[in-house]
């Protein structure tokens, strides 16, 4: 099978103008110097998905905004989940959504609960866009069901994806590579769409069961690894696609903290207690708790979800805090025999995203010196360019800014000097294409990878219409210079 890195490095012009249209081509070439900024989105009939409450905020937040390019960005990239990456239907009765990543036909549990979350707050304006949601979640309880150790499935047991890897592949999977936040988001999703459509239709007797796999998966990982039931190996160049020791990772220690194999970028940990996931999944027990007892009435499972959580926090703080130039930092990961990796990665859960996650608070003092270790080059994945700085992640290389670590700074910041500077860079680093991508070089933002990627898409518009929400005289600024 052609790697990931390489189907989607060859494929990253080809989609621009094939998946994004051939006016997005066209704008590329021509338009940006000529100020025009004609939509980048599917005809209206040929969209996956049509929310009114979605195009009644694009129409509103667009005309709040100054700077005409900004918007033109914002009108492209908010919709662009419901427009290109959702498959809704109705099954025995109940809804089930598909959401796919974008160039890759699979869905994700980690992208397919990210690239749906900002539009939660229009469901109770948009009974259609509740039930999509709803389809999500119920299409994410199907997938953990199948398997809780995968990442991403197919639409149906089709049978493609890795399944030549030496783990315990089924045709209904695309890879296997166990992450904890691929368990930790469909969690957030639910809690957050049960707090925000009040509905409980959700919550059957498969997403109970559901949950007690995850709770139970969770305690595996928190054992020695070398009896677990999870190991996986791959054919590849790249080191990062496997794990040594026979498919299960490097040593850790038993301490209360949760195994992760693999990262949320799909590389694999060096150390294999990975803090922002452990730290995700904390916040995500006490969710899960919540919902089992105000919805299942199940003191004792809620019970088990939040023990855990606290072994997870008081295990983090115990082992995982380091004493830094900086001050007192998180570690990115750690073995629970004293090792520890210093440094970030873009995707999230990472530790820039911790007060998003509502894993710390923003103000919280070990988060606060942690973000500045982030963003400084003592993080050995920061880059910093000639107009251009973010974080990037070994999965794209050296010299490789994410869009995801410049929204994700904004949307963790309270400075509005800091968010305008990282609006700047949004606004300067989508090529010309409309749209954000995966990665590009700290110097050449036509230099990118993944023209097609819905998450970093969905979260640009919601931090536009975070800042629209609570910080709108920002938007009438003039972003040119």
């Amino acid at each position: 099978m052609i790697s990931r890195r390489k189907f989607i490095k060859s494929t990253g012009l080809i989609l621009a103008s094939s998946v994004l249209g051939k006016e997005a081509m066209a704008y590329k070439i021509s338009s940006a110097s000529e100020n025009e900024f004609p939509s980048l989105r599917p005809k209206p009939e040929d969209r996956k998905f049509i929310s009114e409450a979605v195009e009644e905020t694009i129409a509103q937040v667009k005309s709040q905004i100054y700077d005409k390019e900004l918007a033109w960005l914002f009108e492209n990239c908010f919709p662009n989940t419901l427009d290109t990456t959702v498959n809704f239907r109705v099954v025995n009765q109940k809804p089930d959504t598909f959401v796919i990543t974008g160039d890759i036909e699979a869905m994700w549990l980690r992208d397919s609960s990210a690239q749906v979350w900002p539009y939660l707050n229009l469901c109770s304006k948009d009974e259609k866009l509740k039930q999509l949601i709803a389809g999500v979640i119920n299409r994410q309880t199907d997938c953990i069901l199948i398997d809780p150790y995968a990442n991403a499935f197919n639409f149906t047991a089709s049978g493609t994806g890795w399944q030549d890897d030496f783990t315990e592949m089924k045709p209904e999977l695309h890879e296997r590579k166990w992450e904890i936040d691929s368990l930790c988001y469909p969690l957030r999703l639910a809690y957050g769409y049960w707090k925000a459509a009040k509905d409980i239709s959700v919550f059957d007797d498969k997403w109970k069961k559901a949950s007690s796999l995850i709770l139970q998966t969770f305690g595996e990982q928190q054992s020695d690894k070398f009896s677990s039931n999870y190991s996986f190996q791959r054919k590849t160049r790249n080191a990062t696609d496997t794990l040594p020791l026979a498919g299960f990772g490097n040593p850790s220690n038993p301490c209360g903290l949760i195994n992760s194999s693999f990262r949320p970028s799909d590389d694999a940990c060096i150390f294999s207690f990975l803090i922002p996931s452990n730290l995700f999944a904390a916040v995500s027990l006490n969710q899960m708790a919540e919902i089992l007892l105000s919805v299942y009435n199940d003191r004792e499972l809620a019970d088990r979800c939040t023990k855990m959580s606290e072994q997870i926090r008081q295990a983090v703080i115990k082992l995982a805090v380091h004493n830094s130039d900086y001050g007192k930092i998180f570690a990115y990961e750690v073995d629970g025999f004293g090792s520890s990796l210093l440094m970030d990665d873009a995707n999230v859960p990472n530790l820039i995203s911790l007060p998003y996650l509502s894993c710390v608070m923003e103000k919280d003092d070990i988060y606060l010196s942690t973000r500045k270790f982030i963003l400084s080059e003592s993080n050995p994945f920061f880059f910093k360019g000639n107009n251009f700085e973010g974080v990037g992640s070994p999965h794209t290389g050296m010299q490789k800014i994410w869009p995801l670590s410049i929204i994700m700074r904004a949307l963790t910041s309270d400075d509005d000097q800091e968010i305008i500077i990282c609006l700047k860079m949004l606004k300067q680093s989508h090529a010309g294409t409309g749209f954000m991508h995966e990665s590009f070089h700290k110097n050449d933002p036509k230099n990118f990878s993944r023209a097609w990627f819905a998450w970093a898409n969905t979260l640009f518009g919601e931090l536009i219409l975070k800042i629209y929400n609570d910080n709108p005289r920002l938007l009438k600024m003039d972003f040119t210079n």
